[in-house]
């Protein structure tokens, strides 16, 4: 099935939360079923800051990159995820699959996350950036959590 990763086989895939003003980047493995954020590259009229995007992938090497939808709580397109599929289909450049995930809510999740390890002391002040990396990771962690099955022992 498309979009599925090969069985039997680990993999580390790259996640983007895609906005206007910056893209959250993240790591996450099918060896672990985890991800951790890893940034944010600038967006702007400009376009995305494709240096520090192609400086993550080389360093990464995913088998797979995942861009986080936006879409309205109903479930229709947004404005934003029209975008967000543009920057999936350019993403394609690198030649590594791209596949689209349901993002709603992922930022208001992050934020939450962020503030409770700010509230235990692990974290100071929290950064937009931070919001958008976190909710990168936690597109991640949607992928991963819905083709575990696929996987074949992987994913944790």
């Amino acid at each position: 099935m498309p979009g599925t990763p090969e069985r039997g086989r680990p993999e580390t895939l790259l996640a983007f939360d895609y906005g206007r003003r910056r893209i959250g980047v993240a790591v996450g493995q099918t060896v672990t079923g985890s991800a951790t954020a890893v940034g944010t590259a600038g967006n702007g009229a400009g376009g995305p800051d494709w240096t520090l995007l192609e400086k993550w992938i080389r360093e990464w090497r995913p088998d797979r990159l995942i861009v986080g939808l936006p879409s309205h709580a109903d479930g229709s397109p947004s404005d934003l995820g029209e975008e967000a599929r543009r920057f999936g289909l350019e993403l394609g450049r690198f030649g590594i699959p791209v596949s689209m995930v349901d993002e709603r809510y992922s930022s208001i999740e992050a934020e939450a996350r962020l503030r409770d390890e700010r509230t235990r002391g692990r974290r100071g002040r929290i950064r937009k950036e931070q919001v958008d990396a976190a909710a990168a990771a936690l597109i991640a962690e949607r992928w991963l959590a819905e083709n575990c099955r696929n996987i074949g022992g992987h994913c944790g």
